[in-house]
């Protein structure tokens, strides 16, 4: 009987997942999935706010924050996509998560399930 070879991590992308560098890009786009998350759901109430009570300051405050950290958050995706060795389409789906209201809370959970099992996005 023959021992198999190990994989390595250019044959299989999933061994990398112990590798901290992609476990530390893993719990940042988390940790910023939930904040646009929210911040989404921020920006919608302040366009209700807006245009159904003619409020503009929360729109003026929560816009800009929220479009900042729309921002980070792709930087996020990219960071882990590159790590974890992603396709674009799956990198694509999961930037666009963040302009669904509560699209990003849904895309983390798939996400963090996918790369800890080491499945291709």
């Amino acid at each position: 009987m023959t021992a198999e070879s190990p994989v390595t991590d250019e044959e299989n992308p999933a061994q990398a997942v112990g590798d901290p560098g992609v476990r530390g890009a893993l719990a940042r786009f988390r940790v910023l999935a939930y904040i646009v998350g929210v911040g989404l759901l921020a920006l919608c109430f302040a366009m209700i706010m807006r245009y159904v009570f003619d409020e503009p300051r929360f729109s003026a405050i929560v816009g800009p924050v929220h479009g900042f950290l729309y921002i980070v958050y792709l930087v996020v995706i990219v960071d882990l996509a590159l790590k974890a060795r992603w396709s674009l389409k799956g990198t694509i789906l999961v930037m666009l998560s963040g302009v669904v209201p509560i699209g990003s809370f849904f895309a983390e959970r798939k996400v963090t399930h996918k790369v800890r099992a080491g499945e291709a996005i």
